[in-house]
C-alpha cells in the first residue's frame, strides 16, 4: 500500500468588515459603527484585512462596496447587524458565501422580531416610495407611512 501525500495549501485568512447606513445624514452612525466592528474583532483577536464603509439602501442590489467586498474573496465578512449587509436574503447570502469559503459573522444577533417586522415594512414601503413617487417626494410618504406604523405599534 502507497501512501499519497497531498499538500494543501492553508487557506489566509483574510478578514474583513462592512458597515452600512442608508442615507448620508447617517454618516456619523457609519464611523460608529465601523468602531464597534472594528474594536469586536480587536477583542476576538480577529486580523483585519480591510474595511468596506457604504451610503446606501439595504434593499439596493448594486452596492459598489458589497460588491468589491464579495470581489475581494474574503474568508470573513464581520457586520454588526444583518441588515447592514442586506435587508432581504440574508440567509440566501449566507449560504451562497459558505460555498465560496467564506462565513459571515454578525455581532449583534439580538434583535426582537416584531422590531424586525416592523423596520422590513417600512423598508419595502421607502423602496417602492422612492421609485414611484421620486426620493424627496418618497421620504415625505415614508415619513407618514413611518407615523402610522408607530400609532398602530402602542
Amino acid at each position: 500500500v502507497v501512501e499519497q501525500q497531498h499538500n494543501v495549501e492553508p487557506v489566509e485568512e483574510k478578514i474583513v468588515i462592512y458597515t452600512r447606513v442608508s442615507s448620508h445624514n447617517k454618516k456619523e452612525d457609519l464611523n460608529r459603527q465601523l468602531e464597534r466592528c472594528v474594536a469586536f474583532c480587536g477583542a476576538k483577536g480577529l486580523p483585519i484585512t480591510k474595511t468596506y464603509k457604504e451610503i446606501a439602501s439595504g434593499m439596493n442590489d448594486d452596492r459598489v462596496q458589497l460588491w468589491k467586498m464579495i470581489d475581494s474573496n474574503p474568508t470573513t465578512i464581520v457586520v454588526e447587524h444583518k441588515d447592514r449587509l442586506t435587508r432581504f436574503g440574508f440567509n440566501y447570502l449566507e449560504k451562497l458565501l459558505l460555498k465560496l469559503n467564506c462565513k459571515i459573522i454578525v455581532i449583534n444577533k439580538d434583535y426582537e422580531a416584531e422590531n424586525d417586522i416592523i423596520k422590513d415594512m417600512i423598508s419595502i414601503v421607502t423602496s417602492f416610495c422612492c421609485r414611484l413617487y421620486g426620493v424627496r417626494r418618497g421620504a415625505k410618504k415614508v415619513g407618514l407611512i413611518k407615523k402610522v406604523m408607530e400609532k398602530t405599534n402602542d
